[in-house]
């Protein structure tokens, strides 16, 4: 849970997260959308993918993007659990 909570912290990538919520997107869509660099992109993307909160999907030479909700979801919960009513 720390891992995903230190990559949330984080705007830029609460941003990505909000970019791929409903559709698959490839970094360089992502990174046009998001007004970042390629490479930052990247390690952003990194940094989620580490933490378990977005799903990759090869197609070709492309990699996609989608946010795992359910993690995400999960995540939620225990921090609904920990913060309390």
């Amino acid at each position: 849970m720390d891992e995903a909570l230190r990559a949330i912290a984080n705007r830029r990538r609460r941003t990505i997260l909000g970019l791929i919520w409903d559709r698959e997107r490839t970094a360089s869509e992502i990174a046009a959308l998001s007004a970042l660099s390629k490479p930052a992109t990247s390690q952003h993307l990194r940094v989620l993918r580490e933490a378990a909160l977005v799903h990759v999907r090869s197609a070709g030479n492309q990699r996609l993007y989608r946010a795992d909700r359910e993690r995400i979801a999960d995540l939620r919960r225990e921090l609904d659990a920990f913060l309390g009513p």
